[in-house]
Order: C-alpha cells, then sequence, then structure tokens
C-alpha cells in the first residue's frame, strides 16, 4: 500500500512516522519478539514496517520524512502487521515477503532462509584483495535458497556466468523469482543438486552459506526460527556435515587460481579444530557478523 509524500503532508495532526515507528517498537520490546532476521533491535525493525507500508525510501529517511503524517489506511495496514508479528513471532519479511541484501530488494517466504549473511559486504567489495575481479568469468554458489548471493554476485561481476545450487525444489522456484525480477535469466543457471552434484568445470569462485547449526541446537533456537526451513538450517551433530562435504569436493571445481568462501558463522573456532591443516582466512566485517572462510585453491594442496 504506497502513499505520496503529498498525501501523508496534508493529513494535518495526524501520528506522524516518527511517532508511529516509535509505538511499534514499544509494541515490540513489550512482547519479547526475537530479532535477528534483517535487524537486531525494535527501532530498526519498527522503522522497516512502518517504511515498507507507507512506501517510504530508506535512503531518504531523515527529520523530515519522520515528521510525515501517515494516514489512517497505513496505520491500520502497521498495526495489523505488527499485531501478527507479535502474535505468530514470523519474522517481519516473511510477512512483508520482502528482504534486503546487498542494497537490493528480494521476495521471500517461508520455502527459503531469510538472507541475513556477511556475505553482502564481501560481493560489495568485489572480494577484493583476495579475487582479482577482472578475471572472474565463472562462479558457483551452493545452496542458493532464495539466491539473493547469486544475484548480488552476477551483478558485482557482470562478465560471469553464475550458477546455483539448490537441494530443495521448493527454495529454488523462489530464486526463480528473484533471477527474473533482476532480470538475470540469461546469466543465473539454476540447478537442484545436492552440494557440486550435476556441476561441471570448474569456476573462479565458489560462495556458500550452507547449514551450520548443531542438529540439537536448532529446537533451542528462538520461535521465528522455527518458521524457517529446517534444512536450511542444521547440519549434523557438530552444525559441520554440509561444510566437511564442501570442503572435500571443492579442490575438484576451483580453477588453480580459484577462491572458496564458505560461511560457518559462529562455528568458525570447530572448524579450524575439525581442520587444523587449512589455512582459513576470516574476513573481518565493518557491517557486522563473522564466520565466512576463504580459502584460495592451492590451500588444499597439503602434500
Amino acid at each position: 500500500m504506497d502513499v505520496s509524500l503529498k498525501q501523508m503532508k496534508t493529513l494535518g495532526q495526524a501520528e506522524t512516522v516518527g511517532e508511529l515507528i516509535d509505538r511499534v517498537a514499544d509494541q515490540f520490546d513489550g512482547a519479547g519478539v526475537f530479532f535477528g532476521h534483517g535487524t537486531d533491535n525494535a527501532i530498526d525493525e519498527a522503522a522497516c514496517l512502518v517504511f515498507h507500508v507507507a512506501g517510504l525510501a530508506h535512503a531518504d529517511a531523515g527529520p523530515q520524512t519522520y515528521g510525515l503524517a501517515v494516514s489512517s489506511a497505513v496505520r491500520e495496514r502497521v498495526g495489523e502487521l505488527a499485531g501478527a508479528r507479535v502474535a505468530t513471532r514470523v519474522p517481519l519479511p516473511y510477512l512483508l515477503q520482502e528482504a534486503w541484501f546487498s542494497g537490493l530488494a528480494f521476495f521471500v517466504d517461508e520455502r527459503v532462509l531469510i538472507p541475513r549473511s556477511p556475505f553482502a559486504e564481501l560481493i560489495y567489495a568485489r572480494f577484493e584483495p583476495w579475487l582479482e575481479p577482472a578475471r572472474v568469468s565463472r562462479i558457483l554458489e551452493i545452496g542458493t535458497g532464495s539466491g539473493c548471493i547469486a544475484v548480488a554476485c552476477a551483478l558485482a561481476f557482470p562478465q560471469a556466468s553464475v550458477v546455483a545450487t539448490d537441494l530443495s525444489a521448493d527454495a529454488l522456484e523462489v530464486a526463480r523469482i528473484n533471477v527474473d525480477r533482476h532480470d538475470l535469466e540469461t546469466r543465473v543457471k539454476l540447478v537442484e543438486a545436492d552440494l557440486f552434484a550435476g556441476v561441471e568445470g570448474r569456476f573462479d569462485l565458489i560462495v556458500t552459506n550452507p547449514p551450520y547449526v548443531p542438529e540439537a541446537e536448532v529446537s533451542e533456537l528462538p520461535a521465528e526460527y522455527s518458521h524457517e526451513p529446517a534444512l536450511a538450517l542444521g547440519s549434523g551433530t557438530d552444525g559441520l556435515e554440509s561444510t566437511r562435504r564442501i570442503l572435500q569436493d571443492a579442490p575438484r571445481y576451483l580453477e588453480p587460481d580459484g577462491l572458496l568462501a564458505v560461511e560457518v558463522g559462529c562455528g568458525w573456532k570447530q572448524l579450524e579444530a575439525a581442520f587444523p591443516g587449512l589455512p582459513f582466512v576470516w574476513p573481518e566485517f565493518e557491517s557486522g557478523g563473522e564466520g565466512i572462510a576463504l580459502l584460495r585453491a592451492d590451500d588444499f594442496d597439503l602434500s
């Protein structure tokens, strides 16, 4: 439901954007909802909700925007969605059917994990200084989910083709929506596959955000996570089952100067302990997040 700025300015003494955000944030805080799917606090989540419903751009946020009056229709719709967020614990991106990653909007629903990876920062930097962007012609993403990483990579490396795999046919339906939305049908190939199965050739860059939560811990996560596909969260007793398989097979799919980037989140210490012979590089992220390991193709040669 979009409302023009002109319409919003003519509503007299109605509740302002800023006041509505504050009120919704108080509602979220009072209900004890969990934030971890694109925001980490009540104010930011409330702002996402209000801006989305009102059709406002976050890039234009400022005193003037926060002082705009909101219509009764916007206020009512925000109230409905905020109430659903509290009552059901469904993450906000599912309720809005929209998530942002690397500055891009993506369709999401409960068939896919909600984008929230620090991969966005690496993609924005085009993986420099670990890669020479001009030399990247083929990219592989393992476990694409919504397709957000594959799409962002395709846009960051406009000369490259991208292959994106996922075991879930449902997830690939969502990924197709996003590939089409960003007009990348000719450059991003979606493949239903278990990790590397069915993938051919070698790649300059392999990126993957596999499941990495220990299975015993999945049921202990906040209620919001129960709405996400379990297949995308749990991975064996220590969370590294998928990662082990990726590390085993990746060398056969990397170009001699290729780079593998695999996310394990807070499991990075366990990964180092499990593979003490691999010289993992762990980038630091200005925007927050942790646990993306980088390996060059020749790092796997332990002879």
